[in-house]
């Protein structure tokens, strides 16, 4: 808990916040002292206006109490919230900087929990020992010191009580702590389940799996219910028997205080405030028990927001990062990678070099590495052996934001976001103007069906891009990219729902662009008339490179080149 709250609290906020505290515990403390003095020195004697000057102080002390108290819950108030907002920035930015096999620990439910349910536990945690549990200790110190004033004797009624309650709040706690645990856990499933149902629902409709999902869902909600109701019956069940107990002790007060004042040994004023301050050393210990409670749920969290913290980037930060060259080029020298926890390796003995206003296209059969070997580029994930060059640079030597100023990538899935068409193009240069973005949608084939739509570069794109067919939003990616002044330009089989015409004049305006002319573009493609008019194509099969050549020597001399050729007539046919 302190591991993830230090350096993240306002420490003004909460120095106040305590300052305020004391007062309102001060003030609370006194107030009993008066009551005890009215009824004793003015009610008993009579004396007006006592009551009256005594009751001035009360309505003083009163409003002291009330500001302190109002105080404290806004510093209070603000110190959590700033937690919260300070960890979930930090907790974005650091997910941001994941690598792919970073990802795969942490779902994006999990993720999304943590960052969401798992901060706010600590927050309400926060403001509860701000407001209450550093306020508890001290009032019940201060209320035990006063009533110990009023009458020492009838003090001993609390060697019976405390312990009574401290084994109905241990009980209590034995119970609901590992259930409070267990409902994050519960909580990530049920996101897990929601999601899976939300982003897959046009899968679900087409195999008629809805009843099935629904079940599922159903199941993973009965479980989050049932652990939910379970711990919250325990820690209601607390409530019954503490009053039970502070009744028993109201009772015992009056019983042996009505024997005090027939002997004339205590004034009926003190009497009311010992029980006032007997209310206020119950309750102190109260307080304490239901932090007790929600403290473990809260260490829980932090516990797994740690473990977001905590886990060390496979991409080790560079201190000192090299300069990247003026020269344009990409290099991969023996390259050898293997996934984190695999036996083989997904890449073997990868050699390749592409200078500047040269394309290399990268074809291969399903699984054999094309995607894989594209990731080492903006160092996705680092090779195991060899070299992978960029602009004559190791990649190695090089920290995130150089590399992504010189790489624009076009991943597999086309994605989008919420906003508008212009929007979505300033990703790929944030000072981009109106011409800049017009000249790479024609490049990428998309200006004709943007001039269509209302707004034209303000017209708004839905989340993910849902009211763009798949093809328009391939091209409004590529677009993205292409706005970008980058040095390497790679396109993830980005091409795949174009038809072929499509596909041919993008190619065509990619070579006939002067910013392309002087960069490296890498093409990932399935089909031959994608890659056919590349200066270098490198053909995978298994993760290894078993051709390097144009089209027309791999046609001659390859037989995987040609198996592809093959195949590819034949389901034209």
């Amino acid at each position: 808990m302190f591991k993830v709250v230090r350096g993240r609290l306002n420490i003004w906020q909460v120095v106040g916040s305590i300052l305020f505290m004391i007062v309102q515990v001060v003030a609370s403390l006194y107030l009993p002292n008066i009551t005890a003095d009215i009824v004793n020195n003015g009610i008993a004697k009579g004396q007006t206006g006592y009551i009256v000057q005594a009751g001035m102080k009360m309505i003083f002390v009163s409003v002291i109490t009330v500001i302190a108290s109002i105080c404290n819950v806004f510093l209070a108030s603000q110190a959590s919230q700033g937690l919260g907002r300070n960890l979930r920035s930090d907790l974005f930015r650091k997910v941001l900087f994941f690598t792919h096999d970073e990802f795969d620990n942490f779902d994006t439910s999990s993720l999304t929990t943590r960052t969401t349910n798992d901060v706010m536990q600590i927050q309400n945690v926060i403001i509860m020992v701000l407001r209450m549990m550093i306020m508890a200790p001290i009032l019940l110190v201060g209320a035990s010191i006063m009533a110990y004033q009023k009458n020492a004797e009838m003090t001993k009624i609390f060697i019976v009580v405390i312990p009574a309650l401290v084994i109905v709040v241990g009980i209590v706690m034995y119970f609901a702590v590992p259930l409070f645990k267990a409902m994050q856990k519960k909580t990530d499933r049920l996101n897990l389940i929601f999601r899976e149902g939300l982003t897959g629902v046009r899968v679900i409709r087409a195999f008629r799996q809805d009843t099935f999902e629904q079940n599922r869902f159903k199941d993973a909600n009965e479980d989050y219910t049932h652990n939910a109701i379970k711990v919250y019956t325990i820690v209601a069940l607390m409530a019954p028997f503490v009053t039970l107990i502070m009744s028993g002790t109201n009772i015992g007060i009056t019983w042996l205080g009505a024997h005090y004042i027939a002997n004339q040994t205590m004034q009926v004023g003190n009497l009311i405030a010992f029980m006032t301050y007997a209310m206020q050393i119950l309750m102190s210990f109260m307080i304490l028990s239901l932090i007790f409670v929600l403290i473990p749920r809260a260490s829980a969290s932090a516990a797994r927001i740690n473990e977001v913290f905590d886990t060390e980037s496979q991409i080790d930060t560079v201190a000192k990062p090299a300069k990247i060259k003026d020269e344009v080029s990409l290099e991969f020298n023996d390259v050898n990678f293997r996934y984190l926890g695999a036996e083989r390796l997904a890449l073997s003995n990868i050699n390749f070099k592409v200078d500047s206003g040269q394309t290399l296209a990268i074809i291969g059969g399903t699984g054999s590495g094309k995607t894989t070997m594209i990731n080492l580029i903006p160092r996705f994930y680092d090779s195991e052996t060899g070299v992978v060059s960029l602009n004559g640079t190791d990649v190695k030597a090089l920290n995130s934001a150089d590399i992504n100023e010189q790489v624009a990538m076009v991943p597999q899935k086309a994605v989008l976001f919420k906003g508008t068409i212009k929007s979505n193009m300033l990703y790929g240069k944030a000072d981009a103007t109106d011409d800049e973005i017009w000249h790479a949608l024609e490049v990428a084939q998309a200006a004709e069906f943007v001039k269509e739509l209302d707004g034209q570069l303000d017209a708004v794109v839905e989340q993910g891009g849902d009211n763009f067919s798949g093809g328009q939003k391939q091209r409004l990616a590529i677009a993205r990219a292409l706005v970008k002044d980058a040095s390497i330009y790679v396109f993830d089989d980005s091409f795949s729902a174009l038809d072929f015409k499509t596909d041919l004049n993008l190619r065509t305006a990619l070579k006939a662009d002067e910013k392309i002319q002087q960069s490296v573009v890498v093409i990932v493609g399935q089909r031959i008339s994608t890659v056919a008019d590349a200066d270098q194509i490198v053909v995978l099969d298994n993760g290894k490179m078993v051709g390097l050549g144009t089209h027309e020597e791999l046609k001659e001399n390859n037989k995987t080149y040609q198996e592809i050729i093959e195949s590819q007539i034949k389901e034209a046919k």
